[in-house]
């Protein structure tokens, strides 16, 4: 990376610019999505880094997923900074930094293409649909799984122009530890053939001859040899898929067909692609959460799918004179095929998040494809300096703009509830929030405006039965977790709740029914346990005879 003065310079530069925009995550709180799951209220992290934490995270499938190292990373966070939330932050964004370096050198080493590479690192740290993997401490399986699927190409890369088991065996080695970290690299066996394609030059999709011209002095290795080589990744993959089924079917996180259909998820995915597409092109009305709502009309999912269509054709045509088409065209399209929603995991229509990777594509077809097309003109570099320019300028006003929104929960799902419609999880983070910090009637407010979107929420229901718990309105929330336990029977807590509204009013009887529920739900629940020994004690008549 460091080889000459411009490359040191070059990385300075990216070092500082990112570092500088994203430095106000700094000062974030944690969100109260995921962050409680992953950290704040997730006691196994918040043992550091012990023997037994660190079996858990290797055997665990808890958050519907198995990453035993995001699991390591965030206990070395609190082994050493404790609940602090700036040092979680900056592990992450100094992750994010470590990714915008490596693609930079991955593309200039496998290119020898000095500012293409430079711009594509550029644009891939400062775009504001890459936020909320940086600002969101929860994804660091996000920034930890690139930083693996990087360096796995890097050792590609390596082990293409010097082929041996050594450096195979590397390659194999830091794609399970991305494996380890996310599951998203299960699509980077492809990428690595697709790399083959362009630029490594391994392959010709067209050979005629047992010896094509070697005018690159690259040697050519027919596509099915360059599969072969590959079966040791693609099993790794496998494994990892099916790993991540058992998972997220366990943790209840995969969306059934009956709920939706498959051909809203088709239309959705198809919608998404273009969409992606566009909010690359124009970074507007960034959420943290995109609600499914009406099922994407069929008129616009077969527009999206001509589109699609179009611009693959397009790609097939123009990949003749410039190969990146293919290989940027196709990542985008191949990357994003595990989160595109056929296989729907959380109730999300698409996620910026999801992006991380995928439009490293689109950004190596711009970067390569805008000054071939100028080729020639007179005025090219100074046209392509300034465009250059102004795209920095805007998407680094954009981001700063955006990375506000992520200060803390309240300010982030009140912009989200501002750029969505009919967000009834928005409104139901914030019911939850504002709960925890006393604002009792705007947490019953949100309760009241989630259920009106989805009447049938569970989670919101629990909320609005909170809030009024909180006000003293014992029998209007004794009726919402009733509500939620006839949609989850056995939501967490919910029995114990209504039987401390119960013991509240004085009706001892009830109060000891639903403790007893709840301890045939959880058994381990330490307070049910304590209020009803509490309550046969007061109450001798309750106990049950003795033979």
């Amino acid at each position: 990376m460091f080889d000459n003065r411009d490359s040191v310079l070059a990385c300075v530069f990216l070092v500082v610019i990112v570092l500088a925009v994203f430095s106000q995550i700094l000062q974030h709180d944690f969100i109260n999505v995921d962050d409680p799951e992953y950290i704040t209220q997730n006691k196994h992290v918040q043992s550091g880094l012990t023997r037994k934490s660190i079996i858990w995270a290797f055997t665990t499938f808890h958050a519907s997923n198995w990453h035993p190292l995001t699991w390591l990373s965030l206990m070395l966070d609190y082994q050493v900074f404790g609940l602090k939330p700036a040092a979680y932050h900056m592990t992450n964004l100094l992750l994010h930094v470590t990714n915008v370096l490596l693609l930079f050198w991955v593309l200039k080493k496998t290119t020898g293409s000095f500012y293409r590479s430079g711009f594509v690192a550029l644009i891939f740290g400062l775009h504001p649909f890459h936020v909320e993997s940086v600002a969101w401490v929860a994804e660091r399986k996000d920034v930890l799984s690139t930083t693996f699927w990087l360096l796995t190409m890097l050792a590609y890369a390596d082990y293409a122009r010097r082929r041996g088991v050594v450096r195979y065996l590397i390659t194999l080695s830091l794609f399970s530890l991305g494996l380890m970290a996310k599951p998203m690299l299960v699509t980077l066996p492809c990428v690595l053939l697709l790399m083959d394609y362009w630029p490594l030059k391994r392959m010709k999709l067209f050979v005629r001859s047992a010896k094509p011209p070697d005018e690159d002095r690259q040697v050519y290795f027919g596509t099915a040899r360059l599969i072969l080589e590959k079966i040791p990744l693609f099993a790794l993959a496998v494994v990892s898929m099916v790993i991540t089924v058992i998972a997220q079917r366990r943790g209840d996180a995969v969306i059934s067909v009956s709920t939706l259909s498959l051909g809203w998820r088709i239309n959705n995915a198809l919608v998404s692609y273009v969409i992606y597409i566009l909010k690359m092109i124009v970074p507007v009305k960034l959420a943290a959460f995109y609600p499914n709502m009406a099922p994407p009309s069929t008129a616009k999912a077969i527009g999206a799918a001509l589109l699609l269509i179009y611009i693959t054709i397009t790609i097939i045509f123009g990949a003749r004179r410039y190969k990146y088409l293919a290989t940027g065209w196709l990542w985008y399209l191949g990357t994003l095929v595990p989160v595109i929603g056929i296989v729907q995991v959380g109730s999300q229509a698409y996620a910026d998040r999801y992006t991380y990777v995928p439009l490293i594509g689109l950004f190596i077809i711009i970067a390569w494809l805008v000054p071939d097309v100028l080729f020639g003109w007179r005025y090219k570099k100074i046209a392509i300096t300034t465009s250059a320019c102004l795209v920095v300028t805007l998407m680094t006003i954009v981001t700063i703009l955006q990375l506000r929104h992520w200060r803390n929960t309240i300010t982030l799902f009140e912009h989200t509830l501002s750029v969505t419609k009919e967000n009834s999880f928005a409104h139901n983070v914030l019911a939850n929030t504002y709960g925890r910090i006393g604002q009792i009637d705007k947490s019953i407010e949100h309760s009241t405006e989630a259920l009106q979107i989805s009447p049938q929420y569970d989670t919101a229901h629990y909320n609005l039965a909170m809030g009024y718990y909180s006000k003293g309105d014992f029998q209007k929330a004794i009726e919402h977790w009733r509500k939620t336990l006839q949609l989850t029977p056995d939501y967490k807590e919910s029995n114990f709740n209504i039987g401390v509204a119960f013991e509240r009013m004085g009706r001892t009887d009830e109060a000891l029914r639903h403790f007893k529920k709840e301890l045939t739900i959880n058994p381990d629940h330490k307070e049910t346990s304590r209020r009803l020994n509490a309550l046969m004690t007061q109450n001798p008549h309750l106990r049950p005879a003795q033979p």
